[in-house]
């Protein structure tokens, strides 16, 4: 069982090293585009699908509330939490279509759209993305494996450079937990990523 477990350890700690190596300048990118889309008074938009859709609560819980440092709250929206939305779309319309048409409700341009998929390939994730685009908002994917088909139309891609699941979504919510950290010093102290 020791194996086992520090096989894992190791694992994780590769991804997350292999991440940083090839996504360093996009990640500085979409700390930079988060914060200056918070100081103006835009929103976050955070979506995933399963382990992705905690995540994406997860987060938007540390920008609403707080992370490292008390502070004011940022607007930070998981579209993952209305059940009565995400089945009447589903219900009436399609699955593919829960994310978009939420932001069609509830985005503006200069809003970000943070689209989490550890495959990359997920339908509904995809046309988010592609609406919010078209209404002028910005995107920001986080994927795993080689980004699949939402690497190639959000703006900024963090991709994460493995085909374990586990090891893809641990890295994503320290993307998550650094995207907020940054913002905050870079909002609230003044200090640039």
């Amino acid at each position: 069982m020791e194996d086992a477990i520090l096989k894992r350890f190791k694992e994780s700690a590769e991804a997350k090293t292999r991440f940083l190596k090839g996504n360093l300048p996009q990640l500085l990118d979409a700390i930079k585009l988060v914060a200056q889309a918070l100081e103006a008074g835009n929103k976050l938009f955070l979506f995933g699908n399963g382990g992705s859709a905690a995540d994406a609560q997860h987060l938007a819980a540390e920008f609403v509330n707080r992370y490292i440092m008390n502070r004011p709250p940022l607007p930070a929206i998981a579209l993952t939490t209305d059940t009565s939305i995400l089945t009447s779309i589903s219900n009436d319309f399609a699955f593919d279509e829960i994310f978009a048409k939420q932001l069609k409700a509830l985005g503006k341009k200069g809003d970000v759209a943070i689209g989490i998929s550890t495959s990359g390939n997920s339908p509904n994730i995809i046309k988010a993305i592609e609406v919010a685009k078209e209404m002028g908002m910005r995107t920001v994917a986080l994927t795993g494996n080689d980004g699949g088909g939402l690497a190639k139309v959000a703006e900024i891609s963090l991709i994460v450079p493995s085909n374990s699941t586990p090891c893809i979504q641990e890295t994503h919510i320290l993307i998550g937990h650094i995207l907020c950290e940054m913002a905050e010093h870079q909002i609230f102290l003044k200090e640039n990523p």
